[in-house]
């Protein structure tokens, strides 16, 4: 088992920037490739970022790449989320997962309970 706690959403005003965190406990978190997943109001989740399990390699959603920065510090059992530039197209209910499928972009068995991102225009 994996428990997922983000923390740092809130409300921001475009071109402004947030700092999500996820902090992991349980089993040991330096083996699972990490992502970061959101969800606006009546749209389904998306994929935004994935890293993973070294930190070697890392993925993003097109419309965020150059914008956000996903990194994490596996002696912590933290994942964190660095967002710039942020647009109101940012808004959405943000989630940490662990084992995320680079390949297809979706999201493993364990997911955080969400963090909500306001981004104001």
């Amino acid at each position: 088992q994996v428990q997922l706690v983000e923390s740092g959403g809130g409300l921001v005003q475009a071109g402004g920037s947030l700092r999500l965190s996820c902090v992991a406990s349980g089993r040991t978190f330096s083996t699972d490739t990490m992502g970061w997943f959101r969800q606006a109001p009546g749209k389904e989740r998306e994929f935004v970022a994935a890293i993973t399990r070294t930190g070697s390699r890392t993925y993003y959603l097109d419309s965020v790449r150059g914008r956000f920065t996903i990194s994490r510090d596996n002696a912590k059992n933290a994942l964190y989320l660095q967002m710039n530039r942020m647009t109101p197209e940012d808004t959405a209910v943000y989630y940490c997962n662990a084992g995320t499928n680079v390949a297809t972009r979706t999201g493993g068995d364990y997911w955080g309970q969400g963090t909500q991102v306001t981004v104001s225009s």
